[in-house]
Parts: C-alpha cells; sequence; structure tokens
C-alpha cells in the first residue's frame, strides 16, 4: 500500500473518532464551541487528503497535502485545549492525540517528500 492509500485510510478512521468523540462532547459535556472547532477540523484532513488522491497535477496534490496538514496541526490545538481544561479526560487525550500526531508526521514526510521530488524535477529542466 502506498503512502497515500495509507494516509486515506488513517485520516478517514481518525475522522471517524473524531465524529464520534464531537457527539460524546456535545450530548454529555455540553461542549458545542470547541466540538465544532474539532469536527471541522478533525474531518477536513480526510477530506482534504482524498482531494489529494484525486489531484490533477503534482501541485495540485501538494497543495491539498499542505492543507491536510494545516488541519491536522490545528486538531490537534483543539484536542490540546481541551485536555488543558479538562474537558477530556488523560486516557481519551492520549489516545487521539496519539493519532493526531501520527497523522501529522506522515503528511509532513509526504510534503517533505513532494518537495524533494519537485526540486529534483527543477534541477533536470532545460533552462
Amino acid at each position: 500500500m502506498d503512502a497515500e492509500n495509507t494516509v486515506a485510510v488513517k485520516s478517514f478512521a481518525f475522522a471517524v473518532r473524531i465524529v464520534r468523540l464531537c457527539r460524546h462532547l456535545r450530548t454529555d459535556q455540553h461542549e458545542y464551541v470547541l466540538a465544532k472547532q474539532l469536527l471541522r477540523s478533525g474531518t477536513s484532513i480526510g477530506a482534504n487528503v482524498e482531494e489529494a488522491v484525486g489531484a490533477i497535477s503534482k501541485a495540485d496534490f501538494s497543495h491539498k497535502i499542505s492543507i491536510a496538514y494545516k488541519e491536522a496541526r490545528e486538531t490537534n490545538y483543539w484536542l490540546k485545549l481541551l485536555a488543558a481544561t479538562e474537558t477530556l479526560t488523560p486516557v481519551a487525550f492520549t489516545s487521539i492525540q496519539t493519532d493526531c500526531e501520527e497523522l501529522c508526521r506522515i503528511l509532513r514526510a509526504i510534503l517533505n517528500t513532494t518537495r524533494i521530488k519537485k526540486e529534483k524535477d527543477q534541477d533536470t529542466e532545460p533552462s
């Protein structure tokens, strides 16, 4: 399985966890504002990865992966805030935040690889 497919599967599974967590935050914790922010950024990761998979150019692919990475970083922020305000238990936080950080690392690696390939392509183009 290549990196794009791996990240697509992982980001979709993460989005499912985020939806379930946000449902819990709204119904059990009565936390609506942060849940909405978390839902938006946490599900956006997979949506942008899916768009990257269907990209029409290398630049389009890189752009969508870049957005997915930024959304993952934002999601990490909301998770930390929920933990710091004791809205999430330490166990729940650690579990989902570990997955979020893994997505960040994968997306960052894809971005780095894309940039290296772009630089190599530019070096080999005739002037």
